[in-house]
């Protein structure tokens, strides 16, 4: 029987905590399907406000948080879209590219963990990361960003009007205000939602047996609970799986499944080889290509290949069919975005020659 695998983690650090547990232990609870709930997890340590929301959506849109002025969160988590960018992996600054598929940001808020490899435990975490790696956005400090930030009127106002104090503008607050910002970002009401809730005919047949089949197949042993990643668990323990379990499919060479050891590459660990956070289901049908790599074009291979390099299965075209349904099902209602007014700089620029 395949194990999936639950590890409590502190960020930037090794795996602290691990427990192996048969799939099936989860019991009924953790492998049901389950509607989204109408607002996520909220960290004590981070209410939400409209301000503070604000604030975050001005820091997201913002493409001089970038060395060069030229990347944004958004240009990878487009919300204008459906919180990807539709690239097999994200261009930062200066045309580099990244070496994985920038997944969702609607919903994440959801997550136990973020990034492909867990290794951000909230979405505070995960917003000081890309402003500082070298190949998304490449600034090369904390200390840069906040001389940037404090050079904009605008943005030192909202940040004493947000956190208050004279000392509001800081790092840590700017990662708060884009996670509350990015807290906003669910997607309610799917054909799926409704019908858990009792609309018989918001979907399809064809949809309804494809949620069977993927119960009978065994895919929910992993894409189970309200957001199709994995049961609910604290923040900061993600929920992983081993990806491929059936190394010798021969989807594993055509896309190059084996060419990122996910969670090892953080922890160094043997045991951590090939560990992945299960993604969402949520939204699937809009977030092509797939998987961490960005290798598969269509959703239909995409099921073809998890039946095979997961629970060593080949499905009927029908079956294929069905299962894509039930997934198209998951589509929720995008929530209306209007581009932010950004505070401006006087009589300088902030991003200069670089």
């Amino acid at each position: 029987m395949r194990k999936n695998r639950m590890f409590s983690r502190e960020v930037g650090k090794s795996v602290i905590g691990v427990m192996a547990v048969a799939a099936l232990a989860w019991g009924s609870q953790a492998l049901a399907m389950e509607p989204l709930p109408a607002q996520p997890p909220v960290p004590a340590d981070n209410p939400l406000s409209a301000a503070k929301i604000e604030l975050g959506k001005m820091l997201y849109f913002d493409p001089r948080l970038s060395i060069d002025g030229t990347v944004s969160c958004n240009s990878c988590h487009n919300v204008m879209t459906n919180g990807t960018d539709n690239r097999p992996v994200s261009v930062g600054v200066k045309g580099q590219k990244g070496g994985r598929s920038a997944p969702t940001v609607f919903n994440a808020a959801f997550l136990s963990a973020q990034f492909w490899d867990g290794r951000a435990a909230t979405l505070e975490d995960q917003a000081k990361g890309p402003i500082l790696n070298p190949i998304e956005m490449g600034m090369p400090s904390e200390a840069a960003v906040l001389d940037r930030l404090n050079n904009i009127p605008g943005y030192v106002a909202k940040f004493a009007e947000v956190f208050g104090g004279d000392k509001a503008l800081t790092y840590d607050n700017l990662a708060k205000a884009i996670a509350a910002y990015e807290r906003t970002l669910i997607t309610p009401n799917s054909p799926f939602d409704r019908y858990k809730r009792g609309d018989e005919n918001a979907m399809s047949e064809q949809a309804k047996r494809g949620m069977k089949l993927v119960e009978e197949v065994g895919c929910t042993a992993c894409h189970n609970g309200p957001n199709f990643a994995g049961p609910a668990l604290p923040t900061g323990q993600g929920f992983f799986q081993k990806f491929p379990t059936n190394q010798n499919s021969g989807y594993v060479k055509k896309y190059d499944l084996m060419g990122d050891t996910g969670l090892h590459s953080v922890t160094g660990k043997d045991e951590d080889k090939f560990m992945w956070r299960v993604p969402t289901w949520r939204n699937v049908a809009l977030t092509a290509p797939y998987f961490h790599n960005g290798s598969v074009k269509t959703l239909e291979e995409a099921v073809r290949v998890m039946a095979d390099t997961q629970l060593n299965k080949s499905l009927s075209k029908k079956e294929v069919a069905d299962i894509v349904a039930f997934l198209n099902a998951l589509t929720g209602e995008i929530p209306a975005q209007t581009l932010p007014v950004l505070p401006q700089p006087v009589n300088m620029s902030v991003v200069g020659d670089q």
